[in-house]
């Protein structure tokens, strides 16, 4: 069997198939549209189209992508299998959100801009007055919210807990994970006054389309802010938007936004408490040579595949 590999990770060594590395940058080419498997990593979505238009023999696709919207998106047929990278990110997005809400609460978007302006910030160095809780300043104590409480929460909620942060889950159905209260999600305008920093993880779809609504938004106390790691689509950037700038919400650190790369002209560029990362949470996967070779293995012999993909 013929897999095809992405050029910027190692190839895990197996057995069995016979692996061709890929340019991610470029088409697949002719000689290889023969092939019966294909890693996805790095392709941009006019690749994946490409790479489901011309490889007719294809019957599987694995994303190392913890969520496979991109794959599913691109148009592969019916009786391909795809699956998913999801847990190969979890170590990865929960630390970029754990550095996504320390900057939150300790103002790094702010002292960031006024270091650029060659500015010491005496309102946030030295001794500060006691706000009353007109500002987050700290994850002691502080009430966290993470709404998507898969494998990436599993993670980072001890690393909050660490910290001293009260952290609480919403998913779609309740239950205690790992010792944290998970509410269901009906339940979440309900939550969304008492919450201090709410973290999104949540995959895109038409479930969760800007579920984060601006009537959510507005639920929120205004001393909050909000950290997306998930999906862009997930918010109601427009509502957000007016949110921050009218200072219902305090501030946004976002690594994903709807548009990807975010436009020149997104106003989210020049708000002083919105700090924005280039959907780098997830950066490598760490695992994808040994669950690429275990998918493998499972294929091969006519098995279930791990991380498969209702379609």
């Amino acid at each position: 069997m013929k897999l095809l590999y992405p050029d910027i990770l190692p190839a895990p060594d197996t057995p069995y198939a016979d692996i061709v590395i890929y340019d991610v940058t470029r088409p697949i080419p002719a000689e290889h549209e023969d092939a019966e498997a294909l890693v996805a990593w790095g392709l941009s979505a006019e690749l994946l189209r490409d790479a489901a238009l011309r490889l007719g023999r294809l019957r599987w696709v694995q994303t190392l992508a913890a969520g496979p919207d991109s794959v599913l998106a691109a148009g592969f047929g019916p009786g391909v299998q795809i699956t998913s990278g999801q847990s190969l990110h979890d170590a990865t997005v929960a630390e970029h959100a754990l550095a996504l809400s320390l900057a939150a609460v300790r103002s790094l978007p702010e002292l960031l801009r006024a270091q650029i302006g060659h500015r010491w910030a005496q309102e946030r160095g030295g001794t500060e007055q006691a706000d009353h809780g007109a500002r987050l300043h700290t994850l002691r104590d502080a009430r966290v919210l993470i709404w998507g409480f898969g494998g990436i929460a599993r993670t980072l909620a001890p690393l909050l807990s660490g910290l001293g942060a009260e952290v609480r889950g919403i998913a779609r159905s309740p239950r205690i994970v790992d010792g944290y209260p998970v509410h269901a999600v009906g339940e979440i305008a309900g939550l969304l006054p008492d919450t201090d920093l709410l973290i999104m993880i949540l995959p895109s779809g038409e479930r969760t389309n800007r579920v984060l609504s601006a009537e959510l938004l507005a639920a929120l106390p205004a001393h909050a802010w909000l950290v997306n790691v998930g999906r862009g689509s997930t918010v109601d950037e427009d509502a957000l938007l007016s949110a921050l700038r009218s200072g219902a919400l305090a501030g946004a650190a976002l690594d994903v936004t709807q548009i990807e790369p975010l436009p020149v002209d997104s106003a989210l560029w020049d708000l002083p408490n919105v700090l924005i990362t280039p959907h780098s949470a997830g950066g490598r996967p760490l695992g994808a040579e040994a669950l690429v070779a275990e998918n493998l293995r499972l294929f091969t012999e006519n098995l279930p595949l791990r991380n498969r993909v209702a379609r």
